[in-house]
């Protein structure tokens, strides 16, 4: 993996290359995808543009079995900007949008789930 420069002396990863989280949510889409629970699954499809100047581009496209198109977003931490967003991609765009964090193994493992936007209610498919 490529990593890049970022402040205080952290790094980055390069967009087009997955971390490690983004990996593991990656396969776990892929035995969804042999389950027949989800079509088509691509890594950073495309960037949305949210305001002026501002863009995100989610980690995943996903499209479930029955239709449904989402952009799912992998996330060990979250910086306020980054929840933000994802809050104002739900509120511009007609998408589900599915916040996933990976639960420490001291807490049962697994992915913790957010569907964020108006479509909130429905879920994702996915069980936390």
């Amino acid at each position: 993996m490529r990593f890049g420069a970022f402040a205080k002396g952290r790094t980055r990863c390069v967009r087009g290359s997955m971390n490690g989280q983004e990996r593991e949510y990656a396969a776990m889409l892929n035995t969804r995808k042999l389950a027949g629970e989800v079509l088509w699954v691509e890594y950073e499809p495309m960037r949305l543009r949210i305001a002026e100047g501002a863009f995100y581009a989610p980690d995943f496209g996903v499209m479930l079995a029955d239709g449904t198109f989402e952009f799912h977003e992998v996330k060990g931490w979250m910086e306020r900007a980054a929840h933000v967003r994802i809050k104002v991609a739900a509120d511009k765009f007609p998408f589900r949008f599915v916040l996933a964090k990976k639960r420490l193994a001291r807490d049962g493992g697994g992915w913790s789930i957010e569907v964020i936007g108006e479509d909130a209610v429905s879920g994702s498919g996915i069980t936390p």
